[in-house]
C-alpha cells in the first residue's frame, strides 16, 4: 500500500460469511486496524457511535436493511470513506443514489482485483480527507489565535489606555522578545487583566 504510515480502521457491514472470509485476506492488520464484522445496520450504527472509522464497507442487502442510508451517513461523518457492494439488478439505481453522496460503489459479484483497487481508492480518498481535515484545524487554530489577540489588544486599550496599532505592536514586541507565541502573550494579558 502506498500510505504504509498509516493504519486505516475499517467497519464491514456484511451478514455473508463468505463475503466476511473473502475479505478478511485483503485487510492485513499491519494496514487494517481494527476491523470490525457487524451483520446487520443496527450494530453498525451502534458500532459507528463508539467508535470512528477510516472506512466502511457495506455489503447490501443486510437483513435490517438495504444499507444506503447508512452508507450515505457514515460518508457524512467527518473523515469516513463508505463503499457499498450491490447486486447487478439493482446496481445502477443504488449507485445514482449514493454515489452524489461520496459513497463509492462496487457491483456484485465482484473480484478480489477490483476490491484491492477499491481499498487503494478509500485509501486515496481517505488521505485526502486528512489533508483537508488539518488545513480545517490550522484554519481554526489561526482565527482562535487572532480572537485572542484581539481580545488582548482590547484590554490593553481599556485598561493601559494604549491606541490599537501600540497594543498591537506590544504584543508582537513581547512575543519576539521572550521567543514565544503571541497567542500565549494574548493569554497572559487576558489572565492578567480580565
Amino acid at each position: 500500500m502506498v500510505f504504509s504510515d498509516h493504519t486505516y480502521g475499517v467497519l464491514v457491514v456484511s451478514a455473508a460469511q463468505k463475503f466476511n472470509e473473502a475479505l478478511a485476506p485483503l485487510l492485513p492488520g499491519s494496514e487494517y486496524y481494527p476491523v470490525c464484522y457487524v451483520p446487520n445496520i443496527a450494530a453498525a450504527r451502534r458500532e459507528l457511535l463508539s467508535k470512528d472509522y477510516d472506512f466502511v464497507i457495506v455489503n447490501a442487502p443486510l437483513p435490517d436493511d438495504f444499507g444506503t442510508r447508512f452508507a450515505v451517513d457514515a460518508c457524512s461523518k467527518s473523515g469516513t470513506v463508505a463503499l457499498l457492494l450491490s447486486r447487478a439488478d439493482v446496481f445502477d439505481e443504488v449507485e445514482e443514489k449514493v454515489s452524489s453522496q461520496g459513497v463509492f460503489t462496487l457491483q456484485k459479484p465482484t473480484s478480489v482485483p477490483t476490491l484491492q483497487q477499491s481499498l487503494k481508492w478509500m485509501a486515496a480518498a481517505r488521505e485526502r480527507l486528512r489533508r483537508m481535515e488539518e488545513k480545517a484545524t490550522s484554519i481554526e487554530e489561526k482565527m482562535e489565535e487572532i480572537r485572542l489577540v484581539n481580545r488582548a489588544k482590547w484590554l490593553l486599550i481599556e485598561q493601559l489606555k494604549m491606541t490599537e496599532a501600540e497594543a498591537h505592536r506590544h504584543i508582537e514586541k513581547q512575543a519576539m522578545d521572550r521567543c514565544i507565541s503571541k497567542r500565549e502573550i494574548a493569554l497572559g494579558i487576558i489572565k492578567t487583566y480580565a
